[in-house]
């Protein structure tokens, strides 16, 4: 039987709900009871965005034993460094780095073109691997993406090493049947991607975070990313309990562990 592995970002997207922010010491209590669950990856924060960030990262992965620890890190150096040292101490550390692909990103926010983005992902996952070949890499607004050009961009991680590949529905712009099609667009036709994790985040600003998740897993998705009780910044994310017990409860269907 078919096993979904579940990323829990709750630490990350999910304290970015208004009134969510946690001090250090409830981090480590709900990273704790995350581990206790049974999650497999715990999300821990993003290192680079503040000393802070940096601080619970760290402390979470020294205590997390059982479950991988991440933490988030842009296409630069020097927040890869930064990911590093954080996550230098966790028994099973794994990388995620992201950069946008939708054009509105490329326009508006990073200024830059299609074949620079291609660029920066293939020499970031080298960059990384110098430290950690557990690498997972998010096309940031994928979702509205062309399908061509997202293409092109996973088989650029891929080749280039990423060990898992993330499609977040950043927005929650997407529809069930749009997402089950992408991720069967995908696997079909990025070489070797069958080979490693291919992932779905959801966000719940039409209401689909969990309908998406699920028509992911469908379309063959083998990792989903939600949150606790789906807390989030806007809707908020998947819910981690309705996606574990719609895949338990209706094991028949997707034929899921």
């Amino acid at each position: 039987m078919r096993k979904i592995k579940i990323l829990d970002t709750t630490l990350r997207d999910g304290e970015q709900s208004p009134g969510c922010s946690m001090y250090i010491n409830e981090k480590l209590d709900v990273a704790e009871a995350l581990e206790r669950l049974g999650v497999d990856i715990i999300e821990a924060g993003y290192p680079a965005a503040s000393k802070g960030d940096y601080a619970a990262v760290s402390k979470v992965a020294e205590h997390v034993r059982a479950a991988e620890v991440t933490g988030l890190a842009r296409c630069r150096e020097k927040d890869i460094d930064v990911l590093y040292d954080a996550l230098k101490n966790a028994a099973n550390p794994r990388f995620h780095l992201f950069i946008a692909t939708s054009p509105i990103h490329l326009k508006y926010k990073y200024k830059i073109t299609e074949d620079e983005v291609l660029r920066l992902i293939g020499e970031a996952i080298f960059y990384a691997r110098k430290y950690l070949s557990n690498i997972q890499f998010s096309f940031e607004d994928a979702t509205r993406t062309p399908v061509e050009f997202l293409i092109k961009a996973a088989k650029v991680a891929v080749s280039a090493g990423a060990t898992t590949i993330n499609i977040p529905d950043t927005v929650g712009y997407a529809s069930p049947s749009e997402m089950k099609t992408l991720i069967k667009t995908l696997l079909t036709r990025v070489d070797g991607l069958d080979k490693i994790d291919l992932s779905a985040h959801c966000h719940d600003d039409l209401g689909f975070a969990t309908a998406n998740s699920l028509a992911a897993v469908e379309g063959g998705a083998t990792q989903l990313e939600c949150t606790v009780d789906g807390i989030g910044e806007r809707a908020g994310n998947a819910a981690v309990e309705e996606i574990v017990m719609a895949l338990k409860t209706r094991k028949d269907l997707y034929g899921i562990e």
